[in-house]
């Protein structure tokens, strides 16, 4: 059987791209594959097609690798750059405005009195501007940037910012110098998308509504909110925002029945002829993906369908999996980078399931059949693209198939039709406007909707023991079920287990006198999370940035029950975060200093508080109870838990003065100590350190942060007495146990070199 061209080239692209991974991981020199591109010439001499197999895999392995060699260099980092730029995206963000850059120019600051490394091999940085001056894409600017290497928080099961940032092929982050004022260049130029979205801004339209036809119709779905993206995550219907195989074929259907009509009307006689229509459907296929951007599930259903139109037009006919291979290879050609992105591997596996469960079957026949066909292609795809996504993101959406069962004809039959057909009449006064509010009334039902499921319905997080063997019964149901000639008892079997295996737990319950102890990485703030059989604690909630990110919101799915909740103080680096437990999750009791404001009422904490909950006593050091003249940072809540003789102390941000005055009444021996504010020079003095001697310390502070935490001379105090030392800015967060049965270790999220002192 002969391979073909499809399959050997989508190899070639996915062996250069993880040949490349693998060259960067392991540290191998790149410049080695330089011998393959004088290999891959010589076989082009010998045989013509393996050398441009062998091409293509170099191609996307130069590609990949000119990202890693694009990133800003560690020299830069904090350092003013000026550059000229033009604007890519521009998206409003509270007081500010979030801009993504292409550099035309960049130079570092002429000021430095250090020579520093070139930054002409940066493309594209994604920065935050808190100005007043209005950015539109298409623009061009002289500015001046203060920039750091792409990087992010590192929590365990959380969306990774970093490897998105990389394979966006984003090179550096940051903002926007106030100083010197940023120069406007030249205007936008003319650009059809814009032009778009700056007459769908003038409609006479709810917002609601325009956010979601822009990102329907015109693939911006960045002008979709955090709502918005929480509601389609929490019922799995984000396929149906993304410009996909929906959008694609829809657009190239109605211009191929529109040029049809003209065609019969053009030449009555001989219209079934005519190929001109097929070129215009595949013209407006082409056009459409192109203005929606070009996103990885966009270019795969553009190539599936101009090969469709080929096929339908009467030409020679490939066959399925030709096509799905063809799509493949030319969409990691194109944009290398999405060999690492979910979006794309789930659209690509959706239609491969859809092939193999239609190959051979009869093309369905009448409204009776088509529903048919709906309901059984959506039946048997729900679990497999639920075991994926569970794989890729650790959550599922439980009422996912049957919403979709309804979602899918509602948006491809009533919504994508009346917002594409409001585009085509919107010229024509008033009637473009009334398509497009039969679109809002259309949205409204569709939200409403959404919004019941989830109430009913929520996104479900399973315990990540369970992910592997949930995701695989799902996987086997989906097996079962759509592939031939499987005997009746498998597929019953499959299904009791997929059904079985979601209230059974394979990981039993934190045991009695056991503490699950997590600091997570929330940059220069704290979140502690204290778990025990049944009790959940949570230490401080983090910071809230100037632009109203809050990192809490990244570290749970929505409708966690937190036991009690204690904000040491009101500062933003430990209370910024009580608005996003507020409005995603439900929290029984509240403690915090008496003094404080804050948007919740509590219940002041005070020395001498004990309680004990599953073994675990946990007990309040400071501050003393009734009214104090003590600052904020000194007034802290001070916590000590203790499992057996193993102690974990939390002193917030109190100065080494208040230090002193609890010091006698530490219990000893120390197992963790979360150094005070951040490792901070005011907090850990000398004899607090020097008495407690902590087994382990952790410090809890943001990776570069300007305060420059933990300062030298606390590091230097810890390292005298032996304590094995933790930051979050560089293990990403850190998790560990505290049993008596058992010592403690902590295991960290980033991986890191072996320490010098044993830990």
């Amino acid at each position: 059987m002969r391979l073909g061209v499809a399959m050997p080239a989508a190899f070639a692209a996915l062996a250069g791209g993880i040949f490349a991974w693998y060259c960067h991981t392991a540290g191998v020199i790149p410049n080695a594959f330089s011998w393959g591109l004088v290999v891959a010439l010589l076989a082009m001499g010998w045989r013509p097609r393996i050398g441009i197999w062998l091409l293509i895999g170099a191609w996307v392995f130069i590609s990949v690798q000119g990202e890693w060699g694009s990133r800003l260099l560690a020299g830069l980092s904090g350092e003013d750059i000026a550059v000229e730029a033009t604007v890519l995206t521009a998206q409003p963000l509270g007081n500010a405005t979030r801009l993504l850059l292409s550099l035309d120019q960049c130079r570092s600051s002429a000021n430095s009195p250090v020579k520093r490394p070139s930054c002409s091999s940066l493309a594209k940085v994604r920065i935050t501007a808190y100005s007043d001056e209005r950015f539109k894409p298409g623009e061009q600017w002289q500015m001046t940037l203060r920039l750091r290497p792409p990087s992010g928080f590192a929590n365990p099961d959380t969306f990774n910012y970093e490897q998105w940032l990389w394979r966006e092929g984003i090179h550096a982050t940051g903002y926007l110098r106030q100083e010197p004022t940023p120069v406007r260049l030249s205007s936008a130029g003319p650009s059809l998308r814009q032009l778009a979205l700056d007459f769908l801004a003038r409609q006479p339209l709810d917002d609601q509504t325009k956010r979601w036809l822009a990102a329907l119709t015109l693939g911006d779905s960045e002008q979709l909110t955090q709502d918005d993206w929480s509601l389609l995550n929490a019922t799995g219907t984000t396929h149906l925002v993304v410009i996909s195989g929906l959008h694609v074929g829809l657009v190239a259907s109605f211009v191929l029945l529109l040029a049809k009509l003209g065609a019969r009307f053009t030449t009555p006689t001989n219209w079934r002829m005519r190929t001109w229509p097929w070129w215009v459907a595949a013209l407006a296929c082409v056009s459409y993906t192109t203005l929606a951007g070009m996103a990885p599930p966009a270019m795969r259903a553009m190539v599936m369908t101009l090969i469709g139109l080929w096929v339908l037009s009467g030409r020679h006919a490939p066959g399925a999996w030709q096509a799905w291979w063809l799509a493949l290879a030319l969409v990691l050609m194109v944009d290398p980078l999405a060999l690492w992105r979910p979006g794309m591997w789930l659209s690509f596996v959706a239609v491969a399931w859809l092939i193999i469960i239609w190959q051979g079957r009869r093309r369905p026949q009448g409204l009776k059949g088509w529903c048919w066909a709906l309901v059984r292609s959506q039946l048997l795809l729900a679990p497999l693209m639920a075991a994926a996504v569970l794989v890729a993101f650790g959550r599922v959406a439980p009422a996912a198939p049957l919403i979709n069962l309804v979602a899918v004809p509602w948006v491809s039959s009533v919504m994508v039709p009346t917002a594409l057909l409001g585009w085509l009449l919107s010229p024509i006064p008033l009637v473009g406007e009334t398509v497009w509010w039969l679109f809002e009334q259309a949205l409204s039902v569709f939200h409403l909707l959404l919004t019941l499921t989830v109430q009913h319905w929520p996104l479900w997080e399973p315990d990540r023991t369970l992910t592997y063997p949930l995701a695989t019964a799902l996987l086997l149901l989906s097996l079962c079920w759509g592939l031939p000639a499987v005997l009746p008892g498998l597929r019953l079997a499959a299904t009791a287990l997929a059904l079985a295996l979601p209230w059974w737990s394979l990981s039993s319950s934190i045991p009695q006198n056991t503490l699950k102890v997590s600091v997570y990485d929330v940059g220069q703030g704290q979140v502690i999370e204290l778990r025990s059989e049944h009790f959940r604690l949570l230490y401080d909630t983090g910071p809230r940035f100037r632009s109203g990110f809050m990192p809490l919101e990244t570290l749970w799915s929505p409708g966690q029950q937190f036991d009690q909740v204690i904000v040491s103080h009101a500062d933003n680096d430990h209370a910024g975060g009580i608005g996003a437990l507020l409005v995603d999750h439900r929290v029984s009791q509240w403690m915090a200093p008496a003094g404080e404001e804050l948007p919740v009422s509590s219940i002041d904490c005070q020395r001498g508080q004990t309680w004990q909950r599953d073994g675990v006593s946990s007990r309040i050091l400071w501050p003393p109870a009734g009214d104090n003249d003590l600052s904020a940072n000194d007034r802290s809540c001070v916590l000590e838990v203790s499992v057996g003789e193993q102690r974990l102390l939390i002193t917030g941000d109190v100065s080494t003065e208040v230090e002193r005055r609890f010091l006698r009444e530490v219990e000893l021996p120390v197992s963790v100590l979360v150094a005070g504010h951040h490792g901070s020079g005011t907090s850990s003095g000398i004899q607090f350190v020097r008495h407690t001697a902590p087994e382990h310390v952790i410090f809890s502070a943001g990776r570069s942060n300007a305060f420059q935490h933990p300062v030298d001379s606390v590091v230097r105090r810890f390292r005298q007495q032996g304590s094995c030392l933790w930051s979050t800015a560089h293990d990403g967060a850190l998790l560990f146990w505290l049993n008596a049965a058992h010592p403690v270790q902590v295991e960290t999220t980033r991986p890191v070199p072996r320490r010098r002192n044993q830990c």
